[in-house]
């Protein structure tokens, strides 16, 4: 099964993984899974939340992503045109969280299960996820 970190988890599984409950970190310990893909968007996603100071980071943005993206265990998966047009034709109501959006198409068009706390990704119907 292929799985797909959002921001958050991929930001805890780096910096703080005792936020990730159990089964969740069982499954990013288990090298079977590796790798594990991360959207595009979701560098961006953290670089605006330095730059809002929502979270500081001990060293420079880049040089953390630089370290939080090891081959082995992070594959960043592009926006592709498949990816940037489902993000806006995602089926039932969804939010309107672009950066959301696309991360859900990211993991739709994987066919892989979405790594989230989020509530809201979690009640939508229209993709796999896991947080437990």
């Amino acid at each position: 099964m292929k799985y797909i970190l959002d921001t958050h988890a991929w930001f805890w599984a780096m910096e703080s993984p005792e936020k990730i409950p159990k089964r969740s970190l069982d499954i990013l310990k288990n090298e079977e899974n590796f790798p594990f893909g991360l959207s595009t968007i979701s560098l961006w996603e953290l670089a605006k939340l330095v730059e809002k100071g929502r979270i500081t980071l001990s060293i420079p943005l880049a040089e953390w992503i630089a370290q939080a993206l090891p081959p082995e265990f992070i594959e960043v998966i592009p926006i592709t045109p498949q990816v940037a047009i489902g993000s806006t034709q995602l089926p039932g109501p969804f939010h309107t969280d672009p950066a959301d959006q696309l991360i859900v198409s990211t993991t739709r068009s994987q066919d892989a299960v979405l790594i989230t706390a989020d509530k809201q990704i979690h009640k939508y119907g229209h993709v796999k996820t896991i947080w437990k």
